[in-house]
């Protein structure tokens, strides 16, 4: 088996695009991993031999995908801001009853993810957790707008329906 000839555009500027990255990104590990999403994206795209300028082509793929990585970033402290959970970092509430509390509600809120049929799910951890928008969405599952808001319309409805009931505090029309 012949081993495939090294694209020289990725060999070019691979310590480039990882110098670049690693400045503007908390973790080395990251930074690498990142760099190897570039290079893959370049490596995907079929148009490469159209590409005239290859170095900055590859910068805006990584300057695109930075801004990916820091939007779920904000997303993620947004949402552990909004449902009042410790960040990684805090220690524990002095608290028991507070902390018990807080253990009960993240283990209701992982139950009733585990509920939601798996492509609701999908469609609501990309939406919330990974910050992509419906369209984007619907490109990774090959389904269209309209459908991944039917499924984020119904897992969250899901969600609240269940948690409501469970916390004892049901609405009835």
């Amino acid at each position: 088996m012949q081993r495939p000839k090294p694209d020289p555009v990725a060999h070019g500027f691979y310590a480039d695009i990882l110098h670049f990255l690693r400045k503007r990104m908390d973790n080395a590990s990251d930074a690498a991993d990142m760099t190897q999403d570039v290079f893959a994206q370049w490596l995907g795209y079929r148009d490469r031999a159209k590409v005239e300028q290859p170095r900055a082509f590859l910068f805006q793929v990584a300057r695109n995908l930075l801004s990916d990585h820091w939007r779920r970033q904000k997303v993620r402290h947004s949402v552990l801001a909004d449902d009042n959970l410790p960040e990684a970092h805090e220690p524990p509430a002095n608290d028991p009853l507070d902390h018990a509390q807080q253990q009960q509600r993240l283990n209701q809120l992982r139950q009733v993810l585990s509920e939601l049929s798996p492509r609701r799910r999908e469609a609501l951890m990309l939406h919330r957790f990974e910050g992509l928008t419906q369209a984007q969405i619907a490109e990774r599952m090959n389904i269209s707008v309209s459908m991944v808001e039917k499924h984020i319309a119904a897992a969250l409805l899901q969600c609240k329906q269940r948690l409501d009931s469970d916390n004892g505090t049901e609405q009835f029309p």
